[in-house]
């Protein structure tokens, strides 16, 4: 398989054009780090945009960053890092769950839209991406956004790009919200609740006037396989509920002695202060409990999301029911479940037990098997498949970017 890498946006033009003159699919990658997510692809060539990597502007004080879709997301963050500044959703790493090199880059963020554990109040990739760049199936160049939040009179295409997977457009350049880091942050921490009663203090924590920006739960099953941190935060079979606090030192301080107060009737408040508590949120934002150098690195994963009342009895059945673990987040609307890989009647499982609540489930870790054989992403309903199809051909009527990748069977 030819790779062809590109210099600028005018080489991914022509790559591009080429491709639809002959007819023949192109795989998108920046440095591969995601590639085992999704459907096995049908491509002829890698376009390979690892060399846009450039910062073509950075405004610490305007809270903005514009940025070549290749640039490693390490770099990126270290730089913002260094005027004490952040991106809000907390982008997940997948490199811990595949097992891959921690390589990713922007644009693969962007194309993935999976968002960490300040989803619930910052919002997802989607929220802060500003204005893109990008070539669509046609070969032509476009811009979406700009370098403000209110500036779309039309389509907001910066929507339709995050979380599209490369199955859209080939992003050249990105224009990304960045936020301050808070002064402060605290866990607040209760032991030894089961799914439910855990689902109802995250949703106490979530409901109260103390601004939360992080509310998770990890059952004691999950724990047993010695994930740091919180197998030093947990005994043999405990499990771990967690709800964070952020902001100014004196403010945090006083939320979480009310809030502690507030959860007080679910058991004793413990408390993680500031590197503790994030080296906490940055192993469940990664899902380090399953992976894949550990315990349950042959588990294929699903990440579920659900309406967060229902969570904890789904995540309760699931794993009754598939002999799985789980992880919530998100106050229990986010599930993480490693099952056990009977892929066919974990998948027809997982889909029945989801669907039955309204959620949605996308398989993010299986092996290639897998993959070929069951529905990765969430089947949509025809109508909405419909649509759906309407956008991805108005991009891109040939599928030559990323064919196959979220349907299975190799179609568009």
């Amino acid at each position: 398989m030819d790779t062809l890498k590109v210099r600028d946006a005018k080489d991914v033009e022509e790559v591009v054009r080429a491709a639809v003159a002959g007819e023949q699919p192109l795989e998108i990658i920046g440095h591969g780090s995601k590639r085992a997510i999704g459907h096995p692809m049908v491509t002829n060539a890698v376009l390979d945009v690892s060399a846009l990597n450039a910062v073509a502007s950075y405004e610490p004080s305007e809270l903005i960053i514009t940025v070549q879709a290749g640039a490693p997301l390490a770099d990126v963050q270290s730089l913002i890092d260094a005027k004490n500044q952040q991106f809000a959703f907390e982008p997940v790493d997948t490199s811990v769950l595949l097992g891959t090199a921690a390589c990713g880059t922007i644009g693969g963020m962007i194309g993935a839209g999976l968002a960490g554990p300040r989803r619930i109040k910052a919002g997802g990739a989607r929220d802060h991406l500003l204005g893109a760049h990008a070539v669509s199936g046609f070969g032509d160049s476009f811009k979406t956004g700009g370098r403000v939040v209110k500036n779309v009179t039309g389509y907001d295409l910066c929507k339709l790009l995050t979380g599209s997977w490369g199955t859209l457009a080939v992003m050249t350049e990105v224009t990304i919200k960045v936020m301050p880091k808070p002064e402060s942050e605290r866990t607040l921490l209760l032991r030894s609740l089961d799914d439910v009663t855990a689902n109802k203090a995250m949703t106490a924590a979530l409901g109260s006037p103390y601004d939360v920006s992080g509310a998770a739960h990890l059952p004691g099953s999950a724990l047993r396989f010695g994930a740091e941190p919180f197998a030093s935060l947990a005994d043999a079979g405990q499990s771990v509920t967690l709800v964070r606090l952020e902001g100014i030192a004196a403010s945090v301080a006083h939320r979480a002695g009310s809030l502690s107060q507030a959860l007080s009737s679910y058991g004793t408040v413990e408390s993680l202060a500031d590197g503790a508590s994030a080296a906490a949120w940055s192993a469940l934002r990664d899902v380090k409990p399953f992976a894949a150098n550990g315990a349950l690195g042959a588990s294929p994963v699903w990440r579920i999301v659900c309406p967060p009342a229902v969570g904890g009895a789904l995540g309760q059945a699931l794993a009754r029911e598939s002999g799985g673990e789980v992880i919530y987040d998100w106050g229990g609307g986010l599930i993480w479940a490693a099952v056990p890989p009977s892929a066919d009647a974990a998948a027809v499982l997982v889909r029945r037990q989801v669907e039955a609540i309204g959620g949605h489930a996308n398989l993010i870790r299986a092996t290639e098997e897998v993959r070929r054989n069951v529905d990765v992403f969430q089947p949509q309903p025809a109508g909405l498949a419909a649509l759906g199809e309407r956008v991805r051909a108005s991009f891109d009527p040939k599928s030559i970017l990323n064919r196959g990748r979220m349907k299975r069977g190799g179609a568009a």
